[in-house]
């Protein structure tokens, strides 16, 4: 039996129940914050263009080194899975990438064919100062909210991500 407490009136005329609704609600703020994550990463990219002459460093290589940084050496497979971009993608950056000394293929002990990528010298200094740049941009980006708002959109974000990556949804995204 219906709770009627718990119905609401369609434009149809039809009654819908409090859980119906509620659900319809958690996915219209769930696609408002996917749209708004969307918008972001687009500006984001927009300023990142700006503040590191991306023609001389694209998004990609930044995402590679930045991948690189304070981890162990990976594979090329590897870091195609993690980013998730194709693995001929990849390649293409890391060979830019070693190209201008910023990293190194190294000889993998677990692997003959498949060798080890990782930063250079030149890759860690490189590193460094473009943390050091974003980081001084940044403290200098007047914004109004707390940095309890920020850790609590960053846990939000991440439990979103990792719903996307769950075996649940790779099920519902294989129907």
């Amino acid at each position: 039996m219906r709770d009627l407490n718990n119905t609401k009136s369609t434009h149809s005329g039809r009654t819908r129940s409090g859980a119906d609704s509620s659900v319809e609600q958690m996915v219209k703020a769930l696609g408002t914050v996917i749209e708004e994550t969307r918008a972001l990463f687009l500006r984001l990219r927009f300023v990142a263009e700006k503040i590191h002459i991306m023609g001389a460093m694209s998004g990609g290589f930044r995402g590679v080194l930045l991948q690189l940084d304070g981890s162990a050496p990976q594979t090329v497979p590897q870091m195609a899975r993690a980013r998730p971009v194709s693995r001929q993608r990849m390649q293409v950056l890391v060979n830019r990438l070693a190209d201008r000394g910023l990293v190194e293929l190294i000889d993998n002990p677990a692997h003959k064919r498949s060798r080890l990528v990782r930063l250079t010298q030149e890759g860690e200094e490189f590193v460094t100062a473009l943390r050091r740049r974003e980081e001084q941009l940044l403290a200098e980006l007047p914004i109004d909210v707390t940095e309890n708002d920020l850790r609590t959109a960053t846990e939000v974000l991440k439990k979103l991500r990792g719903s996307l990556e769950s075996t649940q949804w790779k099920r519902i995204e294989g129907e």
